[in-house]
């Protein structure tokens, strides 16, 4: 894992980059960025270790699935953060030649990593570094998707297996769309937020 290169290649990629070497401090900054906005989230398990739905709820207002509450729906939750100024989500890996791969089952996740907002942050860690995209590809299939279903507590193969991807036509399938990001989208500015810790899957 060269962390440098990845930097230096997602630069290329005209992404924005800061890196930190402790989520603390990158939820710090992060933290410390906002005031008064409305801000979205896509599930992302590096951003809620960080905590960062409360601490950013204590100066804007933040929509978020997970805290979607007994008055609303995934769905409708999910759709206002599509609307928001800023939109917060992650990836399931990301290349030393500075390409990022996202698997979603729903959509909500990477349709509000594409556009409408103002700004879209990456919360990223290294663990997700890999030294190609292919290497990306495979490590969003056969480690973070696995991973990912298995916390959702579903019955697919990879979640009850714990090994890789199946390919399935299970119905709790979450692998359902896959993501290159081969650089920054036009007209949004986007920032990757990089933690030099083992931070989601």
């Amino acid at each position: 894992m060269n962390i440098e290169k990845t930097i230096l290649a997602l630069e290329k990629n005209n992404y924005e980059v800061s890196f930190f070497k402790t989520s603390e401090d990158a939820a710090h900054y992060l933290e410390s960025k906002f005031n008064d906005e409305y801000i979205g989230f896509g599930d992302s398990e590096t951003m809620f270790h960080m905590n960062l739905f409360d601490r950013l709820s204590l100066h804007n207002k933040v929509v978020d699935p997970k805290h979607c509450g007994a008055e609303a729906t995934f769905r409708d939750t999910a759709i206002k953060c599509l609307t928001t100024d800023i939109f917060f989500t992650s990836v399931n890996a990301l290349s030393e030649t500075g390409e990022m791969v996202n698997i979603d089952g729903t959509g909500n996740r990477v349709a509000g990593s594409l556009f409408g907002h103002k700004k879209v942050y990456f919360v990223v860690s290294t663990n997700k570094i890999e030294p190609t995209l292919e290497a990306s590809i495979w490590r969003a299939r056969n480690i973070a998707a696995p991973g990912n279903a298995k916390r959702l507590g579903l019955k697919t193969p990879c979640a009850v297996k714990g090994d890789r991807c199946y390919n399935c036509s299970s119905p709790d399938r979450i692998c359902n769309g896959l993501l290159i990001y081969y650089k920054k989208m036009n007209n949004t500015d986007m920032e990757i937020v990089l933690i030099d810790e083992k931070l989601g899957f």
